[in-house]
Formats: C-alpha cells, structure tokens, sequence
C-alpha cells in the first residue's frame, strides 16, 4: 500500500473510533483504540515508537514517542484539544524529519465531528523516498 492509501484507512479508522467514542476522552484512549481499529483491519501498527535524535552520530535519548508509525509508512499523533496548536504541527513535521518518513497525520479527538479534526502533513525534505 501506498502512503496515501495507508492514509485513507487511518482517517476511515479514526473516524469509526470517534463514532464508537466521541470527544472528552484522554489521548491514550483514543490510540489505543486505533491501533486496535487499524489492526483489526490488518495494518501493521507500532505505538510508542521510541524515537532517538542522533547528534555527532551519537544516539541520544530524549524522550521522543511517536504515538503511532502505520504501515512503516505513515506517522500518526494523536490529540485531544481544543484546537491544533503550531507546536502540534512543528512536532510531526520533526518526528517526520527524525525518521524520514514522507506522510504524517495530526489526528484530534476533542472536535464534535472527526473531519474536523485531521491535518495530513507531508515532509518535504525526506531524503530515502519511503
């Protein structure tokens, strides 16, 4: 599959959750029910991805997690705010850098209807082209 057809279960998958869910939940409930969703579906998805930076090709632990990785293909972070922040895109669009992934996913629980609360983000700057 494709990024962009990884993307569409994701948001197909996200939108069944806050169906089943609706807002006023803590993140952690809402990723733990995707991932649940999108392998249920059959999609590869790993939570809590640790994620290091490197620096002077040294591995350094600073306690970066992506909430999701899908497929090996997509990054998904979850929210539950009032509205995207700024620092929310600036996050994904870092985590997207770190591990230079193309696609990632802003995904926000806390909306009355889910459309409202997806921001697809791509990394224009991906130097492997996965």
């Amino acid at each position: 599959m494709t990024p962009n057809e990884i993307s569409g279960q994701i948001i197909d998958a996200a939108m069944h959750v806050h169906s089943a869910l609706g807002p006023g939940l803590l993140e952690s409930a809402y990723e733990g029910c995707l991932a649940f969703e999108l392998a249920s579906r059959g999609i590869p998805v790993q939570r809590q991805l640790e994620l290091p930076v490197i620096y002077r090709e040294h591995r350094i632990d600073v306690g970066f997690r992506l909430d999701l990785l899908v497929a090996d293909l997509v990054i998904v972070e979850i929210k539950a705010v009032d509205r995207f922040a700024p620092i929310h895109e600036a996050q994904l669009l870092t985590y997207l850098k770190l591990v230079d992934k193309r696609v990632g996913l802003l995904l926000n629980f806390h909306v009355l209807h889910m459309k409202d609360g997806i921001k697809r983000m791509v990394n224009q700057l991906q130097k492997s082209g996965s």
